[in-house]
Parts: C-alpha cells; sequence; structure tokens
C-alpha cells in the first residue's frame, strides 16, 4: 500500500474493528508504521479526508498521522481506486481487546484510571479544537507501554458517509454509540464522552454496558456519569480527567495523566505481550511482493 509493504496484521483476523491496522515497512526497511486501511463498504474519499483532518489532533494519547493515501477518482466512473489508508509511528501495540484477552480478564484499577484519563485528556485537547473523534470504542485503542493511543480516526464517519444506518456500522461495537448518535445525530463531543465510559466499563468488566454494581466502587460515578443517556448530564472530557487523576500541588493540566503512568501501571502478562510483539517484529522480513501485484493482506498472524 503505498511506499509500504505490509508485514502483519495487528488487530486478530476475526475481531470486529472500525478499521483493519497491520504493521507495515518501506521497502528499504527504514520505516517501520502501523497502517490502519478502511474496511470494506466504507466510503475510501471520506476515510482519506478524515484521516487527513486527523493530522491536527496533537498530544501525547494521540497516533500521530504521519502520511495519508493519496485516492485518485477514474475517468470511468465515481468509485475511486485502491484502498484508502493512514499511517502512524509503529510502536509495540495491542488492541484493547487484546490486551484485556492476554491478562485473562478486566484490568486492575490502576490500568484502567490510568486508560481514562489519558485518554479524556486526548478528547480534550480535540473538543478544545473544535474536533470530535466520533469512533471511541475499545478496539480504537491501542495499548503501548508508556499509555494508550487513540486511533481509527474518522471510520465511522466513513462508514456512515454513504447513508447506512449508524447501528449497524461495521467494526463498532453499539455500546460504544452514543444514544443521540444511535438515532442519527451529528457526533459531537458528548457523544466521544459517552463512548469513553464505555470504553472504561469494558476495561473494569470486560463489556460496554454493564450494569453499575459491576464497576469498581471508585470508578462508578465517573463511568456512570459518561454513560448518562442525556448528553447533557455527561461531564465534559477534562472534567472526567480529573475526576481520574485529581491534580496535585506539583501537577499541571499538561501532566496530570501522564501521572498515573508509574511503573507497574500495566499489568506483567500485557507488558510481556508488547516484548514479544517487539522481539517478532525485529525478526520479520519484509514479503516479496510479485511484480504488478496488487496490495495483499500478510499470512502472518497478529502480533500478539
Amino acid at each position: 500500500m503505498g511506499p509500504y509493504r505490509l508485514i502483519t496484521r495487528l488487530d486478530p483476523p476475526t475481531s470486529a474493528v472500525p478499521c483493519r491496522r497491520f504493521v507495515a515497512r518501506t521497502a528499504d526497511g527504514s520505516r517501520t508504521v502501523l497502517l490502519s486501511t478502511s474496511l470494506p463498504g466504507t466510503d475510501p474519499a471520506r476515510f482519506a479526508a478524515e484521516a487527513g483532518a486527523a493530522r491536527h489532533l496533537l498530544g501525547p494519547w494521540i497516533a500521530p498521522v504521519t502520511d495519508v493515501a493519496e485516492l485518485t477518482e477514474p475517468a470511468a466512473g465515481p468509485a475511486w481506486s485502491g484502498p484508502a489508508w493512514y499511517a502512524t509511528p509503529y510502536v509495540p501495540a495491542l488492541p484493547f481487546p487484546v490486551a484485556l484477552a492476554v491478562h485473562g480478564g478486566p484490568l486492575p484499577e490502576t490500568t484502567v484510571r490510568a486508560v481514562g484519563a489519558a485518554l479524556a485528556e486526548a478528547l480534550a485537547a480535540a473538543h478544545s479544537q473544535g474536533l470530535t473523534h466520533a469512533g471511541v470504542s475499545p478496539a480504537a485503542v491501542l495499548l503501548t507501554a508508556d499509555g494508550p493511543r487513540l486511533s481509527c480516526f474518522g471510520a465511522v464517519r466513513a462508514a456512515a458517509a454513504d447513508g447506512e444506518p449508524r447501528t449497524g456500522l461495521p467494526g463498532l461495537d453499539p455500546g460504544s454509540l452514543a444514544p443521540e448518535q444511535a438515532s442519527g445525530g451529528r457526533p459531537r463531543p458528548p457523544g466521544d464522552v459517552f463512548a469513553l465510559g464505555a470504553v472504561l466499563a469494558y476495561a473494569a468488566t470486560g463489556h460496554t454496558v454493564p450494569e453499575r454494581e459491576e464497576l469498581p466502587p471508585a470508578l462508578r460515578q465517573v463511568v456512570s456519569s459518561c454513560l448518562a443517556r442525556d448528553p447533557a448530564d455527561r461531564p465534559t472530557a477534562a472534567a472526567v480527567m480529573s475526576a481520574l487523576a485529581p491534580p496535585t500541588s506539583h501537577q499541571t493540566v499538561l501532566n496530570s495523566a501522564g501521572a498515573l503512568l508509574t511503573p507497574g501501571w500495566l499489568p506483567g502478562r500485557v507488558v510481556a505481550a508488547l516484548a514479544r510483539q517487539s522481539a517478532e517484529l525485529l525478526a520479520a522480513e519484509l514479503p516479496v511482493a510479485p511484480e504488478h501485484a496488487g496490495p495483499a493482506e500478510p499470512a502472518t498472524p497478529a502480533l500478539t
């Protein structure tokens, strides 16, 4: 795809994701990236446009978009040629559902709190710029050794561009979709906060629609408030960040989430899986691409 050759999938082949993600490398081996591609049925032009807009999303908890496919419209018709994709710098990362599977169940409260504060900080920064992610879900979150990363920018809006009902969007956990968006409303910041609550509920219980009593007592109030059906009853992303990482005398808004990422914030099995992924990637060889062949998905399994 473009200047990159696919090495392996990041997501298990059968997992439901808002976009397909691969580890890829340039032919000369000089750059390794995480390549996100549109799902079948997604408007590739819209996907590329959303990915291009994501270049403006900056912050430590957002996977920065560094390269976007340049799509050209063929003269023969309205369909766009070639797949839509965008690239972000590669670091060893596990999709959130894979991390829970590796750990063997819901994540510890300290991990949930750190992830939630970081994601809330990322969303607060985006919302302050007048931007909405619109696709926050467990599968859109990647765990790395130094914190979570948001990915799959614009995948939901790209899939909805052709008028497809939002409740049937491919790869999107219905529990992550705010009621106002499920009924056809325009994505807005309160919808991101609802989705953030669903991600935290998933991290703490293993699913996005828990009973209130299933949530850890210390997280119950903040997660439940995010999942309020009325958008007006939800906190802002900045308020969620403050609730999960209360500022201290030596903290600022800029480092409040990072202060929770202390040694041991990730469970040992997740850390081991990240280390194994890094080692496997270092040993991976680029597939030999047949001349004139189109891009093909790699046969190697996901790096988990």
